[in-house]
């Protein structure tokens, strides 16, 4: 016999997975990571920061720049996002470094997620974009609602 719950039951919890944030060390990704937290603060759930890197087109892999590592430079741009937008209140916070394209990883990432937030431009492509490629790509293609952060300071 199928179990029900009330709609009060419902509304008191209707999310439970994490709000999804999109961190690429931009100004806009910040933007992005802020309206998270106040989502998640609002929502009573947690944030996960996701931060994609790669290898430079031209190069083969690790060894090529010596000691220098574009995953470890992934981890210290997520890192100083959330210390600079959580302080030490960063509990619930998750951080996920991941090796791919950052449209790809983000959509996948959102079959987990209650909202997926992304700034609305990167670090990539052409700075006077309104909306930038990943931003678009996650806006058409992600498994959840999405939440795209036009800048602050322009909006203010």
């Amino acid at each position: 016999m199928a179990q029900y719950r009330s709609m009060s039951e419902q509304a008191t919890r209707p999310w439970t997975k994490p709000i999804i944030v999109g961190v690429d060390g931009s100004e806009s990704s910040a933007d992005a990571l802020r309206q998270g937290k106040r989502l998640a603060e609002a929502l009573q759930l947690p944030v996960e920061v996701v931060t994609a890197w790669t290898w430079p087109a031209f190069v083969e892999g690790a060894g090529y720049f010596g000691e220098w590592s574009p995953e470890e430079d992934a981890r210290t741009i997520a890192e100083e996002a959330v210390k600079q937008v959580f302080g030490s209140e960063a509990s619930g916070v998750t951080i996920r470094i991941a090796q791919g394209p950052p449209a790809k990883l983000l959509i996948e990432a959102s079959e987990g997620a209650s909202v997926l937030v992304v700034g609305s431009r990167g670090h990539g492509g052409f700075a006077g974009l309104l909306l930038g490629s990943v931003s678009s790509a996650c806006a058409e293609h992600a498994r959840c609602p999405v939440l795209v952060v036009h800048d602050e300071k322009q909006s203010a």
